[in-house]
């Protein structure tokens, strides 16, 4: 962007007064490659191009510092992408929101991009598992599709070896990557730790102490497509706080070996939400009279949301908190596809949410404690890991804080902490034959398309999928009238057949050039073309995860 910019002191932003060249951002990074930076945007629905709210999910600091049309925060506006050659009007690049203007930008160079570099594009971060061991769990896709750069959105895939089942995250971070990213790294091994059994649990501890990693109790979880590393430091303190977790979980332990009962994995998935919270609280504390880690505090200042399902046989939990989302897709007794929502966003359209917000502060400070569908007029999800600006009691805010942001370290009228928290809300299905598909995603994915959209698609996709590879006759000696049964049904599959093998890059696709009338290539194009500068404005980063039961295992469960 043009103009001068200035740095939220571990990270690019418009929100201090710190001038760029006096502030090293490499110094700062958290991990060994990518940077911070963010910008928000309204998005686009599948059916016409239209504006959202505004920085529905970041601080309203930062959102009065990006570059935007000077518009209402509220309402819709359409958008022409045939005038994307044009002189487009763009706000001025300053940090003092009140001092906007209008000028005109250079034209825009917008190109059509082919089909094969559309696919390139789409297809870079899929991923399909391979090899899984017979269980609940046939297979999984996911992909990503970022517009922040870094992404904010982050995810993660464990199997637990010790044979208590899956776990899927999606993480999807606010006010930079940091949180999100540490918390994808990190909260797999929470969880894990509190599902072992006791004798597990004493094993694990014992190791993590003496740091034997090649032990087979050193680690329970076997992960998948793991794309990013810590950098040593913060390892050693994370190391840390996991094993001080551990001997919490160790000597506070009153389960019987085998238990396993609903009521255990719900209390299993709350405390490693809030165990991890505190403890990234707690690092980003500097020792009294020690000097601030600017690594671990990067984390604390931003923010995330998430959703982890845990799937142990035909048991399934979904802990939320934030505003991803979770659909089983399920076939009815008439064949017809149903999405059932395990999610509820925690946000101000939630009015469960805003009442149970405002009942933990006085009356008094009702009428300022959501303003302008944000908590303290600043934060959209009113549950999240970080944002400990929101957490934090005023005098903590203003010790650690004060010095880098000075007089707006707290948010307005902050009287009554802590305002967030990022206690999930759990929920439980128990899996049969007809629940084929599970589809976890960011806000990105559902800012375009509704939970019935979207398992229509992946339904549709999985009777299309077959028509990419070959017929293969399995078994000899087949009679003709099945050989013929199965042609019937693979020709009918071809009005179906997709251009991608992966469901959620089927999904990302649909979503980004869907129409009434199918893929259009052409927006599909556009959007995938944007400048850098105008992306947010756009869309979302997207993450998906789309998790494939098995259903003769559910059958005989």
């Amino acid at each position: 962007m043009a103009g001068s910019l200035t740095y939220l002191a571990f990270r690019p932003n418009k929100v201090l007064q710190v001038p760029a060249a006096k502030l090293s951002v490499a110094k700062y990074h958290i991990f060994s490659e990518g940077g911070y930076g963010t910008e928000t945007k309204p998005s686009l629905n599948q059916f016409g191009l239209r504006r959202r709210r505004v920085g529905a999910r970041r601080h309203s600091s930062i959102n009065r510092s990006i570059t935007r049309p000077s518009r209402s925060l509220h309402g819709t506006e359409s958008i022409n992408f045939s005038t994307l050659n044009k002189p487009e009007l763009s706000v001025s690049n300053e940090c003092n929101a009140n001092q906007r203007s209008l000028q005109t930008s250079p034209p825009l160079q917008a190109y059509k991009l082919t089909p094969t570099e559309v696919t390139s594009i789409l297809r870079a971060n899929e991923y399909h598992s391979v090899e899984l061991p017979p269980g609940p769990v046939k297979s999984y896709e996911t992909n990503t599709l970022r517009s922040n750069n870094p992404i904010e959105d982050a995810h993660a895939e464990s199997l637990l070896t010790n044979g208590c089942g899956y776990l899927f995250g999606i993480f999807d971070g606010h006010g930079g990557a940091a949180c999100g990213q540490v918390t994808a790294k990190r909260l797999h091994s929470y969880v894990m730790a509190g599902l072992l059994s006791n004798t597990d649990l004493d094993s694990h501890m014992r190791v993590i102490e003496s740091s034997d990693i090649h032990s087979p109790s050193y680690n329970f979880l076997r992960t998948f497509n793991e794309n990013f590393e810590l950098v040593q430091d913060l390892r050693d303190i994370y190391h840390k706080s996991y094993l001080e977790y551990l001997q919490n979980l160790h000597s506070n332990n009153s389960r019987t070996e085998g238990e396993r009962e609903h009521e255990n994995i719900e209390h299993v998935l709350v405390n490693a939400f809030l165990a991890l919270d505190n403890d990234m609280s707690r690092e980003a504390l500097p020792e009294p009279g020690g000097p601030v880690n600017m690594k671990t505090l990067t984390v604390a200042m931003s923010g995330c949301v998430a959703v982890c399902a845990h799937i142990d046989g035909p048991h399934l939990h979904v802990a939320s908190t934030g505003d991803c989302t979770a659909v089983i897709g399920s076939l009815s007794e008439s064949d017809t596809w149903i999405a059932k929502k395990l999610t509820v966003e925690h946000n101000s359209d939630n009015q469960k949410e805003v009442k149970r917000i405002l009942s933990e502060h006085p009356e008094s400070e009702h009428h300022q404690i959501i303003k302008g569908d944000r908590l303290l007029s600043m934060l959209a999800p009113l549950r999240a890991f970080g944002d400990f600006k929101f957490k934090w009691d005023r005098e903590t805010i203003e010790g650690t804080l004060g010095t880098i942001l000075g007089d707006r370290a707290c948010p307005p009228n902050y009287k009554t902490p802590p305002y967030l928290t990022a206690r999930p809300e759990i929920s439980y299905h128990h899996l049969s034959a007809r629940d084929k598909f599970m589809v976890i995603g960011s806000d990105g994915l559902w800012d375009m398309m509704t939970p019935m959209q979207v398992i229509r698609l992946v339904g549709e996709h999985m009777s299309g999928k077959v028509t990419l590879s070959p017929l293969v006759l399995d078994k000899p000696h087949i009679p003709l009238q099945e050989i013929a049964s199965l042609l019937r049904q693979r020709q009918a599959a071809m009005k179906l057949k997709p251009t991608d093998e992966n469901a959620a890059t089927h999904l990302i696709r649909c979503a980004l050039g869907g129409t009434a009338y199918g893929v259009d290539h052409s927006r599909l194009s556009q959007m995938l073309s944007l400048p850098p500068d105008m992306v947010r404005m756009f869309r979302d980063d997207i993450t998906i995860t789309v998790v494939f039961f098995d259903e003769e295992y559910l059958r005989h469960c």
